[in-house]
């Protein structure tokens, strides 16, 4: 049996496609994640989003995703505007698109440029049962002392549809080694019960950042959608940036423009790139 994919990415956060709105997620898709998503071994990607039938009224489509380890994830800011560019280039060629997510409810996408998407986040929030961290108080969750990994930390949690645990630092994020012992810890740390993702954040200017990534499920990957709206919404909270104007979340693998609004809604701007189509042998 052969499977037919599409590997896309952006903001080099990349994921391998599968159009199952006629067929279904396959049965084995947790294991098929794991298979497929093993870098040098195999396709190689960050994890699997499939692409299903809408199921609510007047939505093009409904995504889900599969992390390289096999755990669905609730939501991705890169893997949703590359759904939209899989949509837009299979059959339903709107310039504004609404894709269902299974947590985190609808998602309205424009597109902005030729393979840019700006999407619609939704509301962020940094109240602790939102985050899942009931522990470290009800929120707001701003700046709150954290050891792990050997190491004391202030952190800020937000949740974009995801819960993430934004550090910020002076100096620059970490990378390799430092971040897999920092992210892995602070990912698994007792406070959060259902994990965490975590970007450790440089602020450049009042309306720049630069922000390195550990992905629950995933691990270090060189982008990551939501991070960069958990990163500015943080921000903005913090008083570090201002609410209403366009934020650059400079990540490994690129550039991502955030507008944290006024009504605590994000938008989220940035690139939708198809690398290759092609088929496995299942």
């Amino acid at each position: 049996m052969k499977l037919s994919f599409t590997k896309m990415q952006g903001c080099a956060n990349d994921y391998i496609y599968l159009d199952c709105r006629a067929s279904g997620v396959p049965a084995d898709i947790a294991a098929l994640a794991q298979r497929l998503s093993a870098r040098h071994f195999s396709v190689g990607a960050d994890g699997i989003i499939c692409i299903c039938a809408p199921v609510t009224p007047g939505a093009d489509g409904r995504m889900r995703i599969f992390n390289a380890d096999g755990s669905e994830a609730q939501m991705c800011g890169n893997g949703v505007r590359c759904a939209a560019e899989f949509l837009y280039t299979h059959g339903v060629r709107r310039d504004c698109l609404r894709i269902d997510t299974p947590r985190a409810g609808r998602r309205i996408l424009r597109r902005v440029g030729a393979g840019l998407w700006q999407a619609e986040m939704g509301r962020f929030t940094a109240a602790g049962d939102a985050v899942g961290a009931q522990t470290l108080g009800r929120g707001p969750l701003l700046e709150q002392p954290l050891c792990a990994g050997g190491h004391s930390w202030r952190v800020s949690c937000v949740a974009v549809g995801n819960p993430h645990c934004v550090i910020f630092t002076r100096e620059t994020p970490p990378a390799g080694e430092a971040l897999a012992r920092y992210g892995r810890a602070l990912e698994h740390h007792p406070a959060f019960t259902g994990g965490i993702n975590v970007e450790f954040v440089q602020q450049l200017s009042p309306l720049a950042l630069t922000a390195s990534v550990w992905e629950r499920g995933s691990g270090a990957t060189l982008a990551c959608g939501t991070g960069a709206c958990a990163a500015a919404a943080a921000a903005v909270l913090t008083g570090r940036c201002p609410r209403g104007a366009p934020i650059l979340v400079q990540m490994p693998g690129g550039t991502l423009e955030v507008q944290v609004c006024r009504d605590d809604t994000v938008l989220l701007t940035g690139d939708a790139v198809t690398v290759f189509c092609g088929t496995v042998r299942l």
